[in-house]
């Protein structure tokens, strides 16, 4: 009875994994820097292997303490404000890009520009129609997104795993044509990475958003998989929540990649 607890907070047991995940990250680093250096990817990948592992491992932890009744109300509360305050960082990372192409945009004349007229883009660079393949995976985004808000809607309001289930699969559907779609346009661009400032921030910020494109992608094909496993319930689904918060972010980053950079920019 002296160890009984009578309070709503989980005191987390003593985890290996922040520290693994630490040396793991500290060897993708290094091994990017050697990499770029000529000396191979052999570093990275095994960095890279490793966080992912340190991942897995570290979020099953997590989905094995929601399952033994640890994530009380107010665990969940915390759970939600760190997620909340994981997405503001995310903000804020795509704002250094946006900031970067608007300043070359509206002020284009400089060192680090082949342009030394004023125009954008710069003289020679073709850029993409906004109105054709980039408008159609705006839609597939956005329907992607709707399908994510049905499953979200059908377990917390009608308790209907079943839609829960189909919602997941049109998402993860959706997000995987949107990334065999934009794989295909980075394959028909008629401008490079390097050597001008508009195909290094096009890009940064559309390849960082493929990027989280295909992390939500991930998310959302785990929270399937744990439906499947009878996880989730009305009452208990921060996991799918999360993946439904990411998943919308998202899309709301793509419209304003749209907007910017497809259309005003171009």
């Amino acid at each position: 009875m002296a160890h009984a607890k009578n309070h709503d907070y989980h005191i987390l047991p003593p985890s290996i994994w922040p520290f693994v995940g630490s040396v793991c990250g500290f060897f993708m680093l290094i091994g990017a820097v050697l990499w770029m250096k000529g000396s191979g990817p052999w570093m990275f990948a095994a960095g890279f292997v490793g966080v992912l592992g340190v991942m897995f491992a570290w979020w099953a932890d997590v989905v094995k303490e929601s399952n033994a009744g640890d994530h009380t109300p107010v665990v969940r509360i915390g759970l939600r404000y760190g997620f909340i305050f994981f997405i503001i960082s995310e903000v804020m990372f795509f704002a250094a890009w946006f900031w970067s192409f608007f300043k070359h945009a509206i002020y284009p004349m400089g060192p680090d520009s082949p342009t030394i007229d004023g125009v954008w883009p710069p003289v020679g660079i073709e850029t993409f129609d906004p109105w054709h393949l980039p408008l159609i995976n705006t839609l597939i985004l956005l329907c992607s997104g709707a399908a994510a808000t049905w499953a979200h809607h059908a377990l917390v309001h009608e308790n209907n795993r079943q839609d829960m289930k189909w919602g997941l699969i049109l998402a993860i559907g959706l997000g995987v044509i949107f990334t065999g779609f934009q794989a295909y346009e980075y394959s028909h661009a008629a401008f490079g990475f390097s050597g001008n400032i508009y195909g290094a921030n096009f890009f940064m910020a559309t390849g960082f958003h493929g990027l989280h494109v295909l992390i939500g992608t991930v998310f959302l094909a785990v929270c399937l998989i744990r439906l499947q496993a009878g996880h989730f319930t009305p009452e208990k689904h921060i996991g799918f929540e999360a993946a439904a918060w990411y998943w919308h972010f998202v899309d709301v980053v793509w419209l304003f990649l749209f907007a910017a950079v497809y259309v005003w920019g171009g």
